[in-house]
């Protein structure tokens, strides 16, 4: 390699220097470190990249898909309501475990499935680079702020939409505590009038009592997705009120999954359905109010965390 004679920035003097090594900082300047793009400012193009999503689809189809099957025996209810939404959508779930995501991707049609990413915690599953690629590439995820509406994340999930990507995203910004639900943030319901795209409603059911928020224990068993009627959002509805409408279809869709569709529909029509983020009520009658499919998962999560009170908030 060809080698400079450069002067010294420090000393002024003259001495051996590599074409393409970097100048020296002067004495007594602190050297700045270099800038981490993570977060929100994590470039996940490569992840969409056909090799990359080639390479992808093997994994869900050969590898996650059957895992899934294996582990959470899934049964999946409505996806005849897929059939009528041309082009992309949004497919707005409720959370209850990290196993959601992959649950919820590998179980969509092939041809869903492989075009649809998903809106994943910026803070939690991108501050690190090994994490970022992982689920970058795992699940096709971008980053997404939880806390607040972001532009930059913004913009470039509706770019995508209208690249014609479907968008998975979980309108709570984190999973459940006590087996309720929590109030969904306007995500969802902002990108859809944005891009003028329906929103399926997606209820999760069991994925709580195979791995929940506050505990490390892994118990396989049987969980069921499903889904709803397309939303759209209304003229002059703004993204606060198409939020709380989407938070009640899923409600109504945890409701059927409780009962039966029939009861179901008939209390979503009278306004009746049970409410979805549980009674406002101390911690012990909001456990003791839960479905009963939940509330034994709800001990079980109790007693885990009392041995492991650090579980963070994510």
């Amino acid at each position: 390699m060809t080698r400079r004679l450069r002067p010294s920035v420090a000393t002024g003097r003259t001495g051996f220097r590599f074409v393409g090594e970097k100048p020296m900082t002067p004495g007594g300047l602190a050297v700045p470190l270099p800038k981490r793009r993570l977060g929100v400012d994590y470039d996940t193009a490569w992840a969409r990249r056909y090799p990359v999503r080639l390479a992808r689809a093997v994994v869900l189809d050969d590898i996650t898909r059957p895992i899934a099957r294996l582990v959470l025996s899934p049964r999946v209810i409505g996806l005849e309501h897929l059939d009528p939404v041309e082009g992309p959508m949004i497919l707005a779930a409720n959370h209850a475990s990290h196993l959601d995501t992959g649950l919820l991707v590998s179980s969509l049609p092939v041809g869903l499935r492989h075009h649809t990413i998903v809106a994943a915690a910026a803070d939690y599953f991108f501050d690190r680079h090994w994490k970022a690629a992982f689920w970058s590439f795992g699940l096709g995820a971008i980053p997404m702020e939880r806390s607040k509406l972001n532009r930059r994340s913004a913009d470039l999930a509706a770019e995508l939409i209208d690249d014609g990507w479907s968008l998975i995203i979980f309108p709570e910004g984190g999973r459940s505590t006590d087996g309720w639900g929590r109030e969904f943030k306007g995500g969802a319901s902002y990108l859809a009038k944005r891009c003028s795209v329906p929103v399926i409603p997606v209820h999760i059911r069991g994925t709580r009592a195979v791995l929940a928020k506050s505990s490390s224990r892994f118990r396989p068993g049987s969980t069921e997705i499903r889904l709803g009627d397309a939303l759209v959002a209304r003229d002059h509805e703004d993204a606060r009120k198409f939020a709380a409408r989407i938070e009640q279809a899923v409600a109504a869709l945890a409701d059927e999954a409780e009962s039966d569709w029939w009861s179901a529909r008939r209390r979503a029509a009278a306004g009746t359905t049970p409410r979805f983020r549980g009674p406002e009520v101390s911690a012990w009658r909001r456990e003791w109010a839960l479905p009963d499919s939940a509330r034994k998962d709800q001990r079980a999560a109790r007693e885990h965390r009392k041995r492991q009170p650090w579980s963070r908030d994510d």
